[in-house]
């Protein structure tokens, strides 16, 4: 089954998935509560005092879950401030329901530039500094299509001053993404990997 990887620099990143227990709780209880306040504030609501048991409810759930998407999905948070940047890589299956989602996204989602990555070629990016609605986080996309998989690369990030300065780190781990497939071969294997073209 093709799953994910990607090099991201531990000085800078800090994995939420593949860390379970207290081994990167305070990490997944952060980006998550983050997120939650994200999510609060575009639906206008402020953070309720619950919010932080819901965070690290979730966070004690999240490893499992991420153990069962099985190397298709992985998140960072920003080892400095994990309440500033939550990145997530996705690998999904190309159906035709995810093709049409994808062509009825809003038209700012048009507003791409083609982005390099020498493992799956010519993708796109997409960086909103300052989104229109200013309820919405500052956030940077990334998708490759390699015909029979959608791989996607998001950051969000919750101070829309700083999101310039994190983004070309965000650009290294974008690089560095690549799909890897556990191959069944029988005795005499003769595979041929082609580079994809630039």
């Amino acid at each position: 089954m093709p799953r994910l990887q990607a090099d991201a620099s531990p000085e800078r990143w800090v994995p939420v998935t593949g860390s379970l227990g207290l081994r990167g709780r305070r990490h997944r209880k952060a980006a998550i509560r983050m997120l939650l306040g994200q999510a609060n504030r575009a639906m206008g609501a402020e953070e309720r005092p619950g919010s932080r048991g819901m965070a690290w409810i979730m966070s004690q759930a999240a490893p499992l879950l991420m153990r069962r998407a099985d190397g298709r999905v992985l998140i960072w948070v920003w080892k400095a401030d994990p309440e500033l940047v939550v990145m997530m890589a996705q690998l999904q299956e190309l159906t035709p329901q995810l093709r049409t989602a994808r062509a009825m996204m809003p038209i700012e989602y048009d507003d791409t530039e083609s982005f390099h990555n020498p493992h799956l070629g010519v993708g796109e990016r997409l960086v909103m500094a300052l989104p229109p609605e200013p309820r919405t986080p500052p956030f940077a996309t990334y998708t490759w299509d390699t015909g029979t998989h959608l791989v996607t690369l998001t950051a969000v990030c919750s101070d829309r001053e700083r999101v310039g300065t994190v983004i070309p780190f965000v650009d290294e781990v974008a690089r560095s993404i690549r799909v890897i497939d556990d191959l069944t071969v029988g005795d005499s294997p003769e595979v041929l990997r082609i580079e994809p073209r630039a």
